[in-house]
């Protein structure tokens, strides 16, 4: 370890979170390797080491002959200042080595909220944080995740970025660094021939113009660069790697366990849900496969707890034979399985009791809508009585603790709608009352609510989000009429939902106001330590635009949205059809009850989904 970091540790928080050296983590020499990329996780060593996707590029990456992977996160306030102050450059947790010397730097974009902090990261790296400013082959910076499919308020600060998964075109943008480098590229001429890859928007090759009224008129793609860039996704997901030899954090971290991922993409169609619509078509794993790579990872890692991971675990059709195959192993070797992701109307009690027979931990449902009028409108396909049987189910069953998650300010909600909410918590502390064998014990019925923030590339992208003010009004409503001592009521601050509004619709300009904000001293955003709205709300004003037109504005079906360069393989023409049927309050079925023709499936061989 370096003499000077050494020193500085003593006088942080959490000093495991900057040392590396666990169990599992890849260490390579150095006389062996030629390419070095510095995988970035714009948040805590806690959130990012919690990241599967960040543990499956580092195993895929570092099985590559003569590439090192090393992980990088956002060192919290207390180390930033020591790092500053004693001229350490942010570093690479393998090898301790500056990542300013990588040759690539590899962002992971999963919330809005951190994008000060990919600024910031850049900024202790030594680097520029524009990338017309880094001229050089060496480092090039990319960027991918949710996030990536609206680029542009990161577009000026980031080389290129990867749509959609990432396991084959990060191989695939290594190999091409290789070739640049041993061919004498210039950057330039990389980055016209990476924007040639599937899936890789390069932002430097566009030309943005603006409407009078500050609308996008265009965006004009240059050098041969594509006019649509379209996701890629992992074509034999069943096969595709998985981490079996996961790292071992030194120190706790928000998921502390293996995560099995049993199936990407979701059949709901949620018209709010951006993951729900990006990460189609639905891809399923072997459950003899999957039983088979869980029990590996808890044997490599000495893991004592295994979690089922998907949008919608209880979705998977082999899920209870799965589960039987995982606890014939987990029982025996005193190994819990859980099982977080639940629906409401396909809530197994059997299986819970499977899973939870030593502790019943609270159970969590996400209505999201407090009345089937605007569950119908937002596609939610599930009822009231399919919630409260599963409730009367859980309670029946012994389970005296229930959390219910809903959004506020859903497009064509109404105080009705709000007030729905209330009397739906109502009627399941009736539903405990009526069914539990001990009401001497108690219940907990938590209703938590957030307000809506729209997303590009769902169904709900063209719509406003309700001002901050009208947000509050129906916090202040719903709590007004929330009844009983056993019912719970948070609700998320408007500020930051604000913010993610702002920036998840934002164009190109909004770079300006990032840079502004970061400059005063904005990072860590998603955090309450550091987050300060008055600081955003002058850069707004320091940079001319307002915040407003970007979250509380509709968009025309005929505006030229900003990602409209970008595609996740969902047609506009069937997200706007999504649309039209939620104020109709007309419900899609499930890709399993009936194809909706969303066109993802032409990203599938032979052009047919596994749903």
């Amino acid at each position: 370890m370096n003499r000077t970091l050494e020193h500085i540790l003593p006088r942080v928080q959490k000093p495991a979170r900057y040392t590396g050296g666990e169990y599992n983590a890849v260490v390579k020499d150095r006389d062996r390797v030629d390419v070095r990329y510095a995988l970035c996780f714009p948040d805590t060593y806690e959130i990012g080491m919690s990241n599967l996707g960040v543990r499956i590029l580092y195993g895929v990456m570092n099985e590559m002959e003569g590439v090192w992977c090393e992980r990088v996160f956002a060192p919290w306030g207390d180390m930033e200042e020591e790092m500053r102050r004693e001229g350490i450059l942010l570093y690479g947790l393998e090898s301790g080595d500056a990542i300013a010397d990588f040759d690539l730097i590899g962002f992971s974009l999963g919330y809005e909220m951190a994008y000060t902090n990919v600024l910031n990261m850049l900024d202790l790296a030594g680097l520029p944080v524009r990338a017309a400013e880094r001229t050089g082959l060496t480092p090039i910076v990319v960027a991918g995740g949710t996030c990536a499919f609206n680029p542009e308020p990161l577009a000026p600060f980031v080389d290129l970025f990867v749509l959609g998964e990432g396991e084959d075109v990060s191989v695939e943008i290594i190999e091409l660094y290789r070739r640049a480098r041993e061919e004498g590229w210039c950057k330039a001429e990389f980055l016209a021939a990476a924007a040639r890859i599937p899936g890789i928007y390069v932002p430097s090759l566009y030309d943005v113009t603006y409407h009078a009224g500050g609308t996008v008129a265009d965006v004009v793609p240059r050098e041969g660069a594509a006019r649509t860039v379209t996701k890629r996704i992992v074509q034999n997901f069943s096969e595709s790697y998985f981490p079996v030899r996961t790292i071992v954090p030194s120190t706790e971290i928000v998921h502390d366990r293996v995560m099995l991922e049993v199936f990407r993409g979701c059949i709901r169609g949620c018209r709010f849900c951006q993951a729900g619509y990006a990460y189609r078509p639905v891809r399923p794993r072997d459950p003899k496969r999957l039983a088979e790579l869980g029990i590996a990872a808890c044997r490599e890692s000495g893991y004592q707890e295994m979690t089922l991971s998907s949008l919608s675990t209880s979705d998977y059709r082999p899920l209870e034979a799965l589960c039987d195959r995982l606890l014939d192993w987990c029982e025996p070797n005193r190994v819990s399985l859980s099982l977080p992701s639940l629906r409401a109307d396909n809530f197994s009690l059997g299986l819970m009791e499977r899973l939870q027979h030593v502790r019943k931990s609270g159970l969590t449902f996400a209505p999201e809508a407090g009345t089937q009028r605007l569950r119908d409108a937002i596609n939610k396909n599930v009822t009231e009585e399919e919630i409260l049987r599963s409730c009367r189910t859980a309670f029946s069953g012994g389970w005296s603790s229930v959390k219910l998650y809903f959004m506020l300010g859903l497009p064509t909600e109404t105080d009705e709608d709000v007030l729905g909410i209330a009397d739906l918590a109502e009627k399941v502390f009736r539903a405990w009352k009526e069914t539990t064998p001990n009401p001497r014990r108690g219940v907990t019925i938590t209703v938590s609510t957030a307000c809506f923030v729209p997303k590009p590339h769902t169904a709900f992208q063209w719509e406003p989000q309700v001002s901050m003010e009208e947000y509050q009004r129906r916090v202040k409503l719903l709590r007004e009429n929330m009844r009983g001592r056993s019912i719970r009521y948070s609700w998320h601050d408007p500020e930051t939902s604000f913010l993610e509004a702002v920036f998840s619709r934002g164009d190109r300009r909004l770079a300006e106001v990032l840079e502004t904000a970061w400059r005063s001293g904005a990072k860590f955003d998603a955090w309450s330590e550091y987050f300060d709205f008055a600081r955003w709300m002058a850069a707004f004003e320091a940079c001319g635009l307002d915040p407003a037109f970007y979250a509380n504005r509709p968009r025309s079906r005929e505006e030229v949205l900003p990602w409209s360069v970008t595609s996740t393989g969902v047609s506009v023409p069937f997200l706007w059809r999504e649309r039209e049927r939620a104020y109709q309050a007309v419900i899609t079925p499930d890709c399993r009850v009936q194809c909706t023709g969303c066109g993802a499936d032409k990203l599938y061989p032979g052009g047919k989904c596994d749903a």
